[in-house]
């Protein structure tokens, strides 16, 4: 699987190079994730008219947070995403569908939808590791004054994992639990489950259009 999403990454740029170095640029800022302390700068190239791509860096710097009646939550983690996106009207401007590849790396409870009852639950320890992710999403771009753009997304991903556990007390734990049980005690662990990969508000700022007509110097 490793080698798959490598290959679809590499596949991706020599596709996609040549047409990013003469296309529009947007910057923005997920407001959604600052809110909480994560910082999500992405950037947008147009290439094609319903195509860009987005590359998507996402770093929550947090160690610990409190949720609900527990104060233990690590969320320190880093992703890496690009993602295609193809308007259905033209490019940048209203409803779209994409689709991403990634990877990551996290010191992170994990986190269970739908479980004990609940829609979210976290685990009672902590993992640290690295992961890859690939999946699909969808959006709305809406374009106000000349440059500006505001940009709402949803993406859900297949995510691999691989990683150590450790209890709620930060001591390594040498006996989680595996689809297949090893012969001697390993902490070493790996996990695949489908999870929301991003969600926010965007605020967007166009900083560069090749085909805009440039001010002759005096």
């Amino acid at each position: 699987m490793k080698k798959t999403i490598f290959a679809l990454l590499f596949a991706v740029a020599i596709m996609v190079v040549p047409k990013v170095a003469q296309a529009q640029i947007y910057a923005k800022l997920n407001a959604l994730y600052a809110m909480v302390g994560v910082v999500n700068p992405q950037l947008e190239f147009v290439v094609g008219p319903h195509s860009s791509i987005s590359i998507d860096p996402i770093f929550s710097p947090h160690k610990t947070i409190k949720l609900g009646d527990r104060d233990d939550i690590h969320a320190l983690f880093g992703i890496l995403q690009t993602e295609y996106r193809y308007y259905i009207k033209r490019e940048t401007k209203g409803f779209y569908v994409s689709a991403n590849v990634g990877m990551q790396a996290f010191d992170l409870t994990r986190p269970y939808l739908f479980r004990d009852g609940k829609v979210i639950s976290f685990e009672q320890g902590f993992g640290r590791g690295f992961g890859m992710m690939i999946g699909v999403g969808i959006g709305y771009s809406h374009h106000f004054k000349e440059h500006w753009v505001v940009d709402a997304f949803f993406a859900f991903d297949r995510m691999w994992s691989w990683y150590n556990d450790y209890l709620a007390d930060g001591q390594i734990n040498m006996f989680p639990h595996h689809h297949t049980e090893p012969k001697y005690p390993d902490p070493f662990n790996g996990s695949a489950e489908w999870l929301p990969s991003k969600i926010g508000v965007s605020i967007g700022y166009k900083i560069f259009d090749p085909h805009a007509p440039r001010k002759l110097k005096k």
